[in-house]
């Protein structure tokens, strides 16, 4: 198994890059909160990650933090929550956040997800409050660069949610809402805005 990366980041294809280890290019699925935190093409970067082995197919998923990673174990070990959609979730909330909405039972903001419906996020909270309460949030750092505020994350969460309702993927739709808030020299925008950048830049692609 492949426990973590250090090499050059040599191609950045959201939610996917690519890592040069000593000539060997390997391709590695991150959260976009991962994604964001990335260095420049050529630097050097340390990934954490976990390796998914399907009968049809395997593939490596990174990580910045080894909480971060720790948090994705946590989420693919519930019932009906499997890789994509960890990732998802960790590409659509920090992780303090999701813990805290774990923590506080607030199953309002869990089923904003892309993604997560009701019993899905009743069973997140069952099934994870006792593994996430020793250690987060406390443990985890704070990554002031890719943290927003909490009404910011609201209205990620309604735009992210809009676009699935549009008939989007829920991956698919992280990535347009978390392009969208990256063009924006606001450092708040409404759900409305979010939803209609994220529509334009997909028209002009």
């Amino acid at each position: 198994m492949i426990g973590r990366l250090t090499g050059k980041v040599i191609e950045k294809n959201p939610p996917v890059l690519v890592i040069d280890v000593q000539g060997v290019g390997y391709e590695v699925e991150v959260p976009m909160n991962t994604f964001f935190s990335l260095p420049d093409l050529q630097e050097t970067l340390t990934l954490f990650t976990h390796m998914i082995v399907r009968e049809d197919a395997q593939f490596l998923c990174g990580f910045i933090s080894d909480e971060e990673r720790r948090l994705f174990r946590t989420l693919i070990k519930v019932n009906g929550v499997g890789a994509k959609l960890a990732l998802s979730i960790l590409s659509s909330i920090s992780a303090q956040e999701f813990a805290r909405c774990v923590n506080e039972n607030d199953t309002k903001a869990l089923i904003q997800l892309p993604g997560i419906g009701k019993k899905t996020a009743e069973r997140l909270i069952i099934e994870v409050r006792d593994k996430l309460k020793d250690w987060l949030p406390a443990s985890l750092p704070t990554q002031n660069n890719i943290q927003q505020p909490v009404a910011q994350q609201d209205e990620t969460a309604e735009a992210t949610s809009a676009l699935i309702a549009l008939g989007y993927k829920p991956q698919e739709a992280s990535m347009m809402v978390q392009q969208a808030l990256a063009d924006s020299v606001d450092d708040t925008i409404s759900s409305g805005e979010l939803i209609r950048a994220a529509l334009k830049n997909k028209a002009t692609v």
